[in-house]
């Protein structure tokens, strides 16, 4: 915290203290301010409450000159304590957003762990499936042509037994020609 008590004064010289020491050689432009940010002032550590309101409470003690700069010091106060206050909460939502992410990814990872799973088994079994069905395809072709072999066998013999009932037809000589197609 910015204070306007100079860090070499001691708390029985507070009394003596004039803030605006500074004015009495003129009015300084707001643009040139090396002359307030010297020696003369100094950053207080963040834990330093106490000091500062033992500060305060001599401001008020004091005359009534003083009476506005104390409030001031009080409006500082506790602003910079609703700024702390205020990153605390801003720290504890970031840290609990944090946690909600990694919560989140946890849960999604396990979630892309089992569709994984789950892709590995379908496709093994759409695999398998693919296998038994070329087998299937392979079967039953192989089964369609030995079912036109079997008929074409059984017309052949119809054929035999209808020439055989007819005399005139000489079918041996055809029926050896069908067999050697057929086989």
């Amino acid at each position: 915290m910015l204070s306007t008590i100079p860090a070499n004064f001691s708390s029985g010289s507070l009394v003596d203290y004039d803030p605006f020491l500074s004015f009495e050689g003129g009015f300084t432009p707001p643009w040139d301010c090396s002359e307030l940010f010297s020696k003369t002032q100094s950053i207080e550590p963040a834990g330093s409450d106490e000091t500062n309101q033992n500060q305060t409470n001599s401001n008020t003690s004091s005359d009534e000159p003083n009476q506005p700069l104390s409030v001031l010091d009080e409006r500082k106060r506790r602003r910079m304590i609703s700024n702390r206050e205020s990153a605390r909460r801003s720290r504890m939502r970031k840290q609990k957003h944090l946690e909600n992410l990694r919560n989140q990814v946890t849960r999604l990872r396990v979630e892309n762990r089992e569709l994984n799973n789950g892709l590995r088994f379908v496709l093994y079994h759409c695999h398998r499936v693919r296998t038994d069905n070329d087998r299937l395809r392979s079967e039953y072709s192989m089964l369609r042509q030995k079912l036109s072999d079997i008929r074409q066998i059984l017309l052949f013999k119809q054929l035999q037994q209808f020439s055989s009932a007819w005399p005139c037809y000489n079918v041996t000589a055809m029926s050896e020609q069908t067999l050697s197609l057929i086989t």
